[in-house]
């Protein structure tokens, strides 16, 4: 029980924490945390060290939406895990790597499209980990849940 626990608030703090990130980049994404990310970009697309300067109004509406979209998913993740992942619901298991399984397979199809092998590396990678070890090591957990579930009623 103490292992699952552990995991649980694991998928719970972790959301959170990247919900905090997506906030960050929707309100604030050219801060030097996110340089790197940025200047990544501007090679790969541009040739250059930086964003050019005609294209950063863009850049700086686009990554509003997309951090916004960051935070409500981890967001929506932390309220899983808090409640029903808490409560050993399979469901919410499921959800959990039907979503992460469908940003990961689409995601990681548009970067290498378009050559941004990085960010399948980084984010998607760390991200896949992060979440994916609490599935990992709770799997017997909702199994065991569920049988018990079955013999209570």
């Amino acid at each position: 029980m103490r292992s699952f626990i552990f995991w649980q608030r694991w998928l719970f703090y972790s959301s959170l924490l990247f919900a905090v990130f997506g906030i960050v980049f929707a309100v604030y994404g050219n801060n030097p945390f996110f340089m790197p990310y940025n200047k990544a970009l501007a090679r790969i697309f541009w040739g250059s060290e930086n964003i050019p300067s005609e294209t950063e109004p863009f850049r700086a509406f686009i990554w509003g939406p997309l951090g916004a979209t960051i935070a409500c998913c981890y967001i929506l993740l932390a309220f899983i895990a808090r409640f029903p992942f808490k409560e050993k619901e399979r469901w919410a298991r499921n959800a959990i790597m039907t979503a992460f399984g469908v940003w990961v397979i689409l995601d990681s199809a548009v970067c290498l499209q378009h050559g941004v092998y990085f960010q399948i590396y980084i984010i998607n990678f760390f991200s896949i980990i992060v979440k994916a070890l609490p599935i990992i090591f709770t799997w017997k957990d909702f199994n065991t849940s569920q049988s018990l579930n079955k013999k209570l009623l």
